[in-house]
Formats: C-alpha cells, structure tokens, sequence
C-alpha cells in the first residue's frame, strides 16, 4: 500500500543508503553502508567552492566486521564527499567501535566512542541501520548454513530475545510471539 497522495511538490534534497551484509571466507561478516546525499540544485560551499546539483554532498561509507557473537571486530569509515575539509579526519575514529557488541546497549557504547565530535553525525546515523542489518545477515547466514548441511526440515524459527519488545511484531504479549511460543511448545511435546 503505497502513501496517500502527495500534494504538489518540488525535489530538492536525495539520500540514498545501501547497505549490503557479506559471508567473509574466513566465517566473519562484513556489513558495509554507503550513503550519499545530493541536491537538484547547484549551490555555493565554503570550501568546495561551488556544489553541482546531483553532485554528492556526503559519499561516505562504513563497514563493521562481526564475529559469530555479534562483536565488531573490525570497523572501518571513508568520506569521498564531504561539505567541509575537516571532516574526514574523524574517519579513523570509527575504529573505536571494535571490541562493542552488537544488541542492547550498542548504540550508547557507539556514542562513547564517537559521539560529539570525535564523530561524524551521518556516520553515527548509520550505525542503527547498519546494527539492523548485521543481525538479518547473521539469521541469512545461519539459515543458509542449516540448508546447505541439510539440517532444516520444518520451520524452528524462534524470536530471539533481544527482539522481544523492540517493535509491534514482537511483542512479547502479541500474536506472533504467542503463536512461535506455541508452536515451539507443540514441538516439545511431539519430540
């Protein structure tokens, strides 16, 4: 179902994210987000002179590698494009993010490392989606494993419980945790 109908309007301001989860040959992951933001328009810069529209105003990119626990074991930030020349000196910075988790807690631990400025806001904003999408390759890569070795059957599926209660879908009080519950109990008795 698509939105209501919008009134009409004029383009001014794109940002398109790409985030993208990797197997890594040796059984890590690497999620890796790229995200730029452009204008329709040309506009004056301080330091860049003069921006072009469609020309990028942020191009920055950001990659974590997690372990099977969750934990970073590597990050790394680039900026191609930034509004002002300063800003890619806070890029090393992300590397701090290593040895955090990724679950509860992760996003506070990740503003003690580069929040204010010993960061960059665009990248900071990345890290909630770039955690989102760690934990959905992590599912893909175990259900993809479980396939090819043979061991999926039926559907075991269970809500892990660092997503109880983090959204609608999941709450622990609602339909569908109740009917995974349940199945997994039906399960229970049947084994």
């Amino acid at each position: 179902m698509p939105l209501s109908h919008a009134s009409s309007r004029e383009l001014l301001h794109l940002r398109d994210i790409d985030i993208r989860g990797y197997l890594r040959a040796d059984g890590l992951l690497d999620i890796e987000a790229h995200m730029t933001d452009t204008k329709t328009y040309s506009f004056a810069n301080h330091d860049r002179g003069r921006i072009n529209a469609g020309e990028a105003l942020h191009g920055m990119w950001l990659r974590l590698t997690i372990d099977q626990e969750m934990t970073v074991r590597a990050a790394e930030a680039a900026m191609d494009s930034t509004p002002h020349a300063i800003c890619p000196g806070v890029a090393p910075n992300f590397a701090r993010l290593e040895g955090l988790t990724i679950g509860r807690g992760f996003l506070k631990g990740a503003m003690e490392r580069v929040g204010g400025t010993q960061g960059c806001t665009h990248l900071r904003e990345l890290l909630q989606q770039v955690a989102t999408v760690a934990i959905q390759t992590m599912f893909s890569m175990r259900a993809h494993q479980a396939a090819r070795a043979g061991r999926v059957t039926e559907d075991r599926w269970e809500i892990p419980a660092a997503l109880l209660n983090s959204c609608h879908a999941y709450d622990e009080t609602g339909p569908l945790v109740q009917a995974v519950r349940q199945r997994a109990a039906d399960r229970a008795l049947t084994e």
